[in-house]
Formats: C-alpha cells, structure tokens, sequence
C-alpha cells in the first residue's frame, strides 16, 4: 500500500458513511497520515429556521445551521479515533456531497478520498450516478470506495 500522509472521508452521519469513517481511519492510523473527515450540508431556509424556532425556541440551533454538521462530525471524529488514527481533522462545508469532498481533497493536498459505495438501484441513481461514481472522476487523488451494504 502507498504511504499516505492526508487521507480525506466524507460522512453524513449515517451507518453506512460511518463505515467509510473506520475504513479511513484505519488507513490513517496504519499509514500516520492526518485525517480529514468531512461532512457537506446545506444552509436551512427562512421558513425551516422559523419553524425550528416556533417549535423549539432557544433550542433551535441544535437542528439549524452547521450545528448537525458539526455534531456529525464530532461523532465521526470519536469514531475515527477509536479506530486508532491520531491526527484528526474535521471540516463542515456548504454543498453538495461531491463537489465538497473534491475541493476539501484538493485544499488539503490529500492522497487519499475515502467514501462509501452507494447503490444505483433507484432511477434516480441511474439518471444522476452516484457520489462514488463522481468523485472517482473528479478527484486528483487516490479514491477508495468502501463497501457499506451487503
């Protein structure tokens, strides 16, 4: 295996992309390169921010803004530390899932693009190809695609 020295995941928090986070962070670990996990969201709307509120008043900011990005990342961070890697950064980006992960490789000069494989089971997968697919294009770095369903 290459020696990475900047390894770069992307996670939305769920089961699969969390796999993605192990894989990665057990690369890291192995290799001693820095980890740079990555979470992509999108700002909330006026009407999402005031119904947050109405709902959820002082509370609101746990589910606007960057705040589930950042939480995500949090526990992505613990997770990835747990597996053994030591250098751990973590970045939450406005857009999407793709171009965020390209341009935060790129920032970071990393190695390495880690993500987790997506199914192109639904139309919509078929018509738009997936993250993996599209960042295996874009990327001017290694990319591993995690195998996150069986």
């Amino acid at each position: 295996m290459s020696s990475y020295r900047s390894v770069v995941v992307g996670t939305d928090g769920s089961t699969p992309s969390l796999r993605a986070v192990t894989k990665a962070a057990a690369v890291a670990a192995d290799t001693s390169a820095t980890l740079v996990i990555v979470c992509a969201y999108y700002p909330s709307s006026d009407r999402e921010v005031e119904q947050a509120q109405d709902e959820l008043g002082g509370e609101a900011f746990q589910v606007i803004g960057s705040a589930p990005a950042e939480q995500t990342l949090l526990e992505a961070a613990d997770l990835a530390a747990q597996t053994g890697a030591t250098d751990v950064e973590t970045i939450a980006v406005v857009g999407a899932p793709v171009t965020s992960l390209v341009e935060a490789a790129g920032k970071v000069s990393a190695d390495l693009l880690v993500v987790g494989s997506r199914g192109l089971n639904t139309l919509k997968g078929r018509l738009l190809g997936s993250v993996p697919s599209e960042v295996s294009r874009r990327a001017d770095c290694d990319v591993l695609v995690v195998r996150t369903s069986r």
